[in-house]
């Protein structure tokens, strides 16, 4: 399986940039492959639909005598979500644009991701570490192979996005999915806030001593069970919109506590934010009235998007 390859199914479980916010997580003890997720249908569709309400984080963000709308999302999900609840409903009625991270059904996001990562340098590895890498790829039905030919970091989203499966998770289910899909079918503009160079220079290693200590703490993650926990409080706390934690994130999550922890979530998080709140800014100043979705972790504390825009002199108003 090449780079390519491996981003083309890789994709269809996250959602662009699906990696953010989430560390890698215990792999179960279990020699049973994830379950596959149902394919999408009308039917599925129309379920979610009937039993709709508001999960996630939402917020309306007025100047200028108009206003747009940040959500904070899920890249992952269950199939009970593929619906909007009554305040996510109403933003999405009074927006003409929906901002995605990257735009997961814009095929040109694809085809960039894999000539990318084509490119990439291989990493040298310690050989414990590899050795360990390819256990859990071998208990998460993942092709061994890959480890010689895809870059740790995104094996070990990999291996936490099939491992989120067994907890009825899947990244086809996401909120930018969705949203994606609805935004289009009612015509509305959706565009990307980043492009694929930015992303994968903010979740790539910069070299090797990085790399291989990135994959030390993911396969620590992985195997201790602490990271499956961290993800299932993610999903609880996203599910009951419970933005007092969201903001406490850090100090409870006790998953920034190593050094490289700790630069991982300033590239994935605070480096990004500016230059999102920027492009979010450029479109509401231009007259647009934007949904700027994006992974819930952007939204939180005095560096999340929310606050960044209040600094740019943005009424914020969060909405139930």
């Amino acid at each position: 399986m090449n780079a390519r390859t491996f981003w083309q199914s890789f994709k269809r479980r996250v959602l662009g940039a699906c990696l953010l916010g989430l560390s890698a997580w215990t792999a179960a003890a279990e020699n049973e492959c994830p379950p596959e997720p149902k394919p999408l249908s009308p039917e599925m569709l129309s379920a979610a639909q009937r039993q709709a309400r508001d999960r996630g984080f939402l917020w309306r963000v007025s100047k200028d005598g108009h206003s747009s709308y940040l959500y904070g999302t899920l890249h992952v999900g269950r199939e009970a979500w593929l619906a909007a609840g009554p305040a996510l409903e109403q933003a999405l009625k009074s927006t003409n644009t929906l901002a995605l991270e990257l735009d997961p059904l814009d095929p040109d996001v694809a085809v960039q991701m894999g000539q990318a990562l084509a490119k990439t340098p291989k990493r040298k590895l310690e050989e414990g570490a590899r050795a360990r890498l390819g256990r859990q790829l071998q208990v998460q039905c993942m092709p061994v192979e890959s480890a010689d030919q895809v870059p740790a970091e995104l094996l070990l989203a990999g291996l936490s996005l099939n491992l989120a499966r067994r907890d009825g998770l899947d990244g086809q289910f996401g909120s930018e999915m969705f949203l994606a899909m609805m935004a289009r079918a009612r015509g509305m503009k959706v565009v990307s806030l980043e492009t694929v160079e930015l992303q994968l220079r903010a979740l790539l290693a910069a070299d090797d001593a990085e790399a291989r200590q990135i994959l030390i703490d993911g396969l620590n993650e992985l195997e201790s069970g602490h990271a499956r926990e961290s993800l299932l409080d993610l999903v609880s706390m996203w599910e009951t919109g419970d933005v007092r934690r969201l903001n406490t994130y850090e100090q409870w999550c006790e998953c920034v506590v190593t050094p490289m922890e700790k630069l991982q979530m300033q590239r994935l998080l605070d480096e990004r934010n500016p230059a999102m709140a920027r492009q979010i800014d450029a479109m509401h100043r231009s007259g647009s009235r934007v949904l700027a979705a994006v992974g819930s972790l952007h939204m939180s504390g005095p560096r999340g998007l929310p606050a960044v825009l209040a600094r740019m002199g943005y009424e914020i108003e969060r909405l139930p």
